[in-house]
């Protein structure tokens, strides 16, 4: 939030021309969302490094985590459906890398292929969750933010992808 009897407190953004525009702290948020994400990617590697598993990307961790999330078989498409992921193909490798490692299995369920966590991946991702919560629960715990604002944040940057995404469709038909 910028203070305007403050010369110093200007929005931190990464794109001042866009930031000129009608609404600034939307670029503030953008700035935070490419820090966040990368910050985010960085964190996902290096725990799951430490939990075990070194050499994954963080699209491999999120689908090995959404693979395992209450254990239940995926089909390709939910899992592309819920992490918010156009391109199926991305995912599609990142399960095939995920069964060479032997932390996924696929199998056909009717005409469908369902994709599985192994022993060995629920292990990784028990062994990730410990160190998450030794790591970056206990830290983040010390900045203030309680359970329900970080939920009602949550929720708002649900709901600025739903804007997004119909942002992405309308420049898709120009």
């Amino acid at each position: 939030m910028v203070d305007p009897t403050n010369e110093f407190n200007v929005p931190i953004v990464s794109s001042a021309h866009l930031a000129a525009g009608a609404m600034p702290a939307l670029s503030e948020f953008e700035f935070g969302s490419i820090i966040v994400a990368h910050a985010f990617d960085r964190w996902m590697v290096r725990c799951m490094a430490a939990a075990g598993v070194p050499d994954m990307s963080p699209i491999d961790v999120l689908v090995l985590h959404s693979v395992y999330h209450r254990n239940k078989p995926k089909r390709m498409a939910d899992i592309c459906l819920v992490l918010n992921i156009e391109d199926t193909h991305v995912v599609s490798y990142a399960i095939k890398k995920l069964a060479r490692l032997k932390l996924v299995a696929s199998h056909k369920q009717g005409k469908e292929k369902l994709v599985s966590v192994t022993a060995t991946g629920a292990r990784a991702c028990q062994r990730y969750h410990e160190i998450r919560e030794a790591l970056l629960v206990r830290s983040v715990g010390t900045i203030g933010l309680d359970q329900q604002s970080l939920s009602r944040i949550a929720a708002q940057m649900r709901a600025l992808s739903g804007h997004y995404d119909q942002a992405a469709r309308a420049a898709a038909s120009l």
